[in-house]
């Protein structure tokens, strides 16, 4: 597939910017709805966790560039911040290692690779950085040996869900509609790729 191999113009830093913006907002209006399910039990607040890292793998599906991943994911942990998170600060720092785990999962693949299995192990590695900050705050460690499992497999599940396979259809739609030849050229491999 295609893929520029000089490094990010204005254009991909504001794109990305944007698609930070939105869903910043996007993360700050998920909070409630996270709270609101969280008291029903079996960690179901888990299977919409993925959401705070859709930023990232969005981006990087519509730019495919180093570095868009990690400043998608500041740039939303950005955004939420600015209108208000529930969180604080709190939320640039996991913004910063969640989207610095799914850039090292695109690097991995020599920025080549845009598919959803790609993705959604994007979107796993910003799972791991997200539950490695939440052992480290000391609150999720102390629960049984089974809740813990079935809150992990939960973010786990929800993550790939969101982030990966949603993501992925999500630009995919774009890519339909002709969109995307705004922000790259469009080649063969990427038409190809919609009848897959």
């Amino acid at each position: 597939m295609f893929m520029q191999t000089k490094g990010l113009k204005l254009t991909d830093v504001l794109t990305t910017v944007v698609v930070a913006i939105v869903f910043g907002i996007v993360y700050k209006v998920w909070g409630p709805l996270y709270y609101a399910v969280k008291p029903l039990g079996l960690h179901l607040d888990q299977l919409i966790y993925g959401m705070w890292f859709i930023a990232a793998t969005v981006a990087y599906l519509l730019i495919r560039k180093p570095g868009v991943a990690l400043l998608a994911e500041v740039a939303a942990a950005s955004g939420e911040f600015l209108v208000g998170s529930e969180w604080g600060l709190e939320v640039l720092f996991y913004g910063f290692v969640q989207g610095l785990l799914a850039e090292l999962v695109f690097a991995a693949f020599r920025y080549k690779r845009f598919d959803v299995a790609v993705v959604s192990l994007a979107a796993v590695g910003s799972t791991i950085a997200s539950l490695v900050l939440d052992f480290y705050k000391g609150y999720i460690d102390q629960l049984a040996w089974w809740n813990l499992t079935l809150f992990i497999g939960a973010r786990f599940i929800g993550a790939i869900i969101i982030a990966g396979v949603f993501a992925y259809s999500l630009v995919k739609a774009l890519e339909a509609t002709g969109v995307t030849q705004l922000l790259r050229p469009t080649t063969k491999e990427d038409y190809d790729s919609l009848d897959k």
